[in-house]
C-alpha cells in the first residue's frame, strides 16, 4: 500500500518540476507520485512521462487539456491509491527529513492501528532570491505529538490558517467531502484547505517543516501586482467558500470547527477586499458589491459576521480611501514579513 499520494500539478514547468520530483522519490516505495501535466507548451510533459518510465511503481504521467491548477489537484485525487493526499506545487519541494519523519509517524499509526482523517505539518517560504525563510509553525494552535479533536484547537490569530502546503489529508476522507476544484480559477488552495474540513474529525499535528514553497518569480499569484488581474477569480472562491457550509449548522454540533471556519472566511474576505482594493476600477466596485449581495441572499448571519463583525469592517467603517490604505497597507506588511514579494 502507498502510504501518501502526491500530486504535482505542471504547467510549463521543465525548468524546476525535477528538483520538486527529485524531493518526493525520496519516499522510495511509501510514495506515489501523479505528476499531470496542464496542457504545457514546453517540456513538461516529455518529463513526466520519463519519470513514468523510469519509476513504473512509483510515479504516474497524466496528461490534461489546460484546466488550471485545480483540475491538476482533483486529477490527483481521482487517480491516486495512497492512504493519504498531499499536493506539491512544481516549483515547490519537499524536505526529505521531515518527509522521513512523516512516513515514520504513517506506519506508527498504522501499527496501532489508530490513524487520523488529517496530519497538519509546518511549511517554510523560501525566498531563493536572498537566501532568507519564514516558516508558518502550529505549536500555538493544536496540540504536538497526539491524536486530537476540534475541541483542543485553540484561536487562531490575526491572518494564521491552515493552508494547503501544510494539509495530508486522507484520500477517503477529500472523496467523501465532494471536493471538486473548479477549473482555470487561481487561489482554489483555499478552498481544498476548507470545504473538507467538516469530515476531519481526528487530527495529528507533526511539528516539522515539510513542505518549502518557493519565493520569487514576479509572476507568482501571491505578487500584489498579479491582484489586478485576477480580481474576478479571487471573488469567485470567496463566493464558493461562502456558500459551501452553513456554519450556524456546523456550531451546533462543533463550535471549535464552526469558529474557525468562520475565522478563515473573514481572512479570506480581506485578502478579497484587497484584490478589488489593489488597483480599484468601477467595474471591481461593482463586482465586490455583487459579491457581497450573492452572500448576503445566501446567508445574511454570514453576510453581517463577515462585513461588520469581522477583519474587513475597517474598509466600512472607514472612509473609502482610508479604509483602502488600511487594508492594502496591511497586506504589505503582513508580505514583507513573510517575504511574498
Amino acid at each position: 500500500m502507498k502510504l501518501i499520494t502526491f500530486a504535482v500539478p505542471s504547467y510549463n514547468s521543465e525548468a524546476y518540476m525535477r528538483n520538486c520530483i527529485d524531493s518526493i522519490l525520496v519516499g522510495g516505495e511509501d510514495v506515489e507520485i501523479i505528476i499531470v501535466n496542464d496542457g504545457s507548451k514546453d517540456g513538461t510533459a516529455a518529463i513526466a512521462d520519463e519519470y513514468a518510465a523510469k519509476y513504473p511503481t512509483i510515479c504516474k504521467a497524466v496528461h490534461q487539456e489546460n484546466g488550471g491548477h485545480g483540475e491538476g489537484v482533483n486529477q490527483g485525487i481521482r487517480h491516486g491509491t495512497g492512504l493519504y493526499y498531499k499536493v506539491v506545487d512544481s516549483d515547490d519541494w519537499v524536505d526529505a527529513a521531515s518527509l522521513a519523519e512523516v512516513i515514520a509517524t504513517i506506519k506508527r499509526h498504522m501499527a496501532e492501528n489508530s490513524l487520523p482523517d488529517l496530519y497538519v505539518t509546518n511549511f517554510v517560504y523560501e525566498h531563493v532570491e536572498d537566501n532568507t525563510a519564514f516558516t508558518r509553525k502550529f505549536t500555538k494552535n493544536m496540540p504536538t505529538g497526539k491524536f486530537f479533536g476540534w475541541d483542543e484547537v485553540k484561536k487562531f490569530k490575526g491572518s494564521s490558517v491552515l493552508l494547503m502546503h501544510s494539509l495530508m489529508y486522507k484520500l477517503d476522507v477529500l472523496r467523501e467531502s465532494g471536493l471538486e476544484l473548479p477549473k482555470h480559477t487561481f487561489y482554489v488552495d483555499n478552498i481544498f484547505a476548507y470545504v473538507p474540513l467538516p469530515f476531519v474529525k481526528k487530527m495529528y499535528y507533526i511539528d516539522t517543516d515539510l513542505y518549502r514553497y518557493y519565493i520569487g518569480r514576479a509572476d507568482q499569484s501571491v505578487n500584489m501586482s498579479v491582484f489586478a488581474k485576477r480580481t474576478e477569480q479571487q471573488n469567485r472562491v470567496m463566493k464558493i467558500m461562502a456558500e459551501a457550509y452553513d456554519i450556524r449548522e456546523i456550531k451546533k454540533t462543533n463550535p471549535r470547527l464552526a469558529k474557525y471556519m468562520l475565522h478563515t472566511l473573514a481572512c479570506l474576505m480581506i485578502v478579497t477586499l484587497t484584490f478589488t482594493l489593489a488597483e480599484p476600477s468601477k467595474e471591481k466596485y461593482a463586482a465586490l458589491k455583487s459579491l457581497w449581495k450573492d452572500i448576503k441572499k445566501k446567508d445574511k448571519w454570514l453576510h453581517g459576521k463577515l462585513k461588520y463583525r469581522s477583519y474587513p469592517a475597517i474598509y466600512y467603517y472607514l472612509p473609502r480611501p482610508i479604509g483602502r490604505a488600511a487594508i492594502v497597507g496591511g497586506y504589505k506588511i503582513t508580505a514583507k514579513k513573510v517575504k511574498l514579494g
